[in-house]
């Protein structure tokens, strides 16, 4: 990157900056706003207040007391993220932008972060994404979304354990965790993140999931009260019924059957021949699957609901890998969509990774709710920075479009952050 791309990125970060301005009452407050956001794009191994702090020669306590204490609107911040988004990076409802039929993708999904000690809010022995295991951890729940190349990450919740922490409110509040901040099963908190968007001027086309979101009746059943389409994975065991009871009572005539058995012998899928679907990744070969799919009527408290829904048993070509989804689609909707609908979730993984290398997610070290539900903002809008002008500096460089996506890497664009974060003061 020349010096006058580096010049010009940093001056588009102060614009940019200046776009949240409304969430900080005070003026020195906001300064450290944009010393903090400047300590995460740099190339500092470790973007923890400490290491941030001392190299933009401020003094730790007053960046602690920065994310900790002062009076600062981190959710009117989300709110005004997500509006932007809307407003700026994906097509209106109705738009001939939205012409491609995958249109905006939303990924329900969590990470987790190993954790030492019992201080930090939400930890616990759980299981951990990032280590394989059962492990000392915290637990957040997102929401994300696409636009063809551009993804942007719209929201998080701390996962408060229930026995652990919820019951125990003099724990929580020694961890600054508001009593209104209650335990809540994670399909419940998606929705929650749902709603907040789709108030923001959010909206999602489809919404994808994995099958520890698919698994859930109530997370279905509420998608489907908002008019919400979506295509989740659900696990083999899912309930449901392939055809409906054929008369009125308050107990079915038969058990809900699994989905593997269903997809192999329910009446929906009888005679049905494999299909195949060609899915094209970015920078791996094209995958192969096979499916066939149906309409089941999923159970709900061991009856079927009223609605219908697609079944689908997908089984990869090469690996023989079976999966299994549901979809809300109506019928006559083409099989080959829905199943692009779903294999686009591993762009999620993507966010993540990029969040948990390129913008310091992981490395908050205090004990304050506050300061970690801040700290996440703030990633958040570091972010959507890095995804808007990964997608400029692609244009230069290479005269067409390529998409807004952070793709690997993005320490040409940390660098930009350096030289104003050695010489700034507070």
């Amino acid at each position: 990157m020349t010096v006058e791309e580096m010049s010009e990125l940093g001056t588009a970060l102060s614009v940019f900056l200046s776009q949240f301005r409304r969430c900080f009452s005070h003026a020195p407050t906001f300064r450290l706003f944009g010393l903090y956001v400047r300590g995460l794009l740099s190339d500092l191994p470790r973007k923890s207040v400490e290491p941030i702090a001392l190299a933009a020669g401020s003094t730790v306590r007053t960046l602690q007391q920065f994310l900790t204490f002062h009076r600062w609107d981190a959710d009117a911040m989300r709110d005004d993220l997500q509006r932007r988004i809307a407003r700026d990076y994906l097509p209106a409802p109705g738009s001939s932008q939205r012409s491609d039929p995958l249109g905006v993708v939303g990924w329900v999904d969590e990470t987790s972060v190993a954790k030492k000690g019992d201080k930090t809010p939400g930890v616990q022995r759980q299981h951990c994404g990032a280590t394989g295991k059962i492990d000392n951890c915290i637990v957040t729940v997102h929401l994300a979304c696409c636009h063809h190349d551009f993804m942007a990450f719209l929201d998080s919740d701390l996962f408060l354990p229930e026995e652990s922490w919820n019951s125990d409110r003099q724990r929580c509040r020694r961890a600054h965790i508001p009593d209104s901040v209650v335990y809540r099963p994670k399909w419940q908190m998606a929705l929650e993140q749902v709603d907040r968007s789709r108030g923001n001027g959010i909206r999602l086309d489809w919404l994808s999931f994995d099958e520890g979101y698919g698994s859930k009746p109530g997370f279905l059943l509420g998608l489907d009260q908002r008019g919400q389409l979506f295509v989740g994975e659900v696990p083999r065991q899912w309930a449901c019924f392939p055809t409906l009871p054929h008369y009125h009572s308050t107990q079915a005539p038969h058990a809900a059957k699994r989905a593997d058995h269903a997809a192999r012998h329910g009446k929906p899928f009888q005679g049905k021949r494999w299909q195949r679907v060609r899915l094209a990744r970015k920078k791996l070969p094209d995958q192969f699957w096979h499916y066939k799919a149906g309409r089941v009527h999923m159970s709900s408290n061991g009856k079927p609901v009223e609605n219908d829904y697609w079944l689908i048993r997908a089984r990869n070509h090469d690996t023989g890998e079976e999966k299994y989804f549901v979809s809300n689609a109506p019928p006559g909707t083409v099989i080959d969509l829905l199943l692009r609908v779903a294999f686009t979730r591993a762009g999620v993984k993507h966010v993540f990774r990029v969040v948990k290398t390129e913008t310091g997610f992981e490395h908050f070290e205090g004990r304050s709710y506050v300061g970690l539900m801040r700290h996440t903002a703030l990633c958040q809008v570091v972010f959507l920075f890095l995804a808007i002008h990964t997608d400029r500096i692609r244009k230069k460089k290479s005269g067409h479009h390529l998409g807004a996506s952070v793709a690997g890497p993005v320490h040409s664009l940390s660098m930009l952050a350096a030289p104003q974060i050695a010489t700034l003061r507070i």
